[in-house]
């Protein structure tokens, strides 16, 4: 990775002092630090390995699993990198872990995957909300939606099941060039658009 301390440092203190050729060299600069994405996210997947106790797996192990039965059962490189990311808000959120995974993938995936990745907190309720005395029909105030059942049929399929040691996981190897050439192709973000030719 770049280290980007080490470049030339504009000479303005505020926004407003920024010349066009101050705010292209930033630009040029924020593009390295963006396609250094994928390295940071693979790092973060990494430290997974050591959170949560209580479960069979470990985090990392859980999305491991979650990724490999996606793939294993046919479904795109996105969807695929998304049952990968889904859970990768819990280093910094805990208490809002979906929400997070979901704002970090949205430029790059379709409204139905960032819905999934948004809701999948509380669909997955279903399968433990009761045990801790909460409404395991949390899900319902989303009945409707046009993504629905496709939130509803990850957590069935892929999430809820993916808590077995004796899985044979395919490595976070295997998932990393899915998950470059999915952050290689912005679907949406004003900070990704290709900029205006003169």
């Amino acid at each position: 990775m770049t280290d980007h301390h080490t470049e030339t440092k504009t000479s303005f203190h505020a926004m407003t002092e920024g010349t066009a050729e101050q705010w292209q060299e930033i630009s040029r600069l924020a593009g390295d630090f963006r396609r250094e994405l994928p390295d940071r996210l693979l790092g973060q997947l990494r430290m997974l390995e050591g959170g949560l106790d209580g479960y069979a797996v470990n985090r990392l192990e859980h999305s491991l699993q979650t990724a490999t039965r996606a793939f294993r059962d046919g479904r795109d490189e996105e969807y695929v990198v998304c049952a990968l990311m889904h859970d990768i808000g819990d280093l910094m959120g805990p208490a809002n872990h979906a929400e997070i995974g979901a704002v970090i993938l949205k430029p790059f995936v379709s409204e139905a995957n960032h819905w999934m990745l948004d809701k999948h907190g509380v669909f997955q309720g279903y399968y433990f909300f009761h045990h801790l005395g909460l409404d395991r029909d949390l899900r319902e105030q989303y009945r409707g939606h046009p993504h629905f059942e496709h939130c509803a049929e990850f957590c069935h399929r892929y999430d809820q099941n993916s808590f077995d040691p004796a899985y044979d996981s395919m490595p976070l190897e295997a998932f990393e060039p899915m998950l470059r050439r999915v952050l290689a192709r912005p679907r949406q973000s004003i900070y990704l658009r290709a900029p205006a030719k003169a």
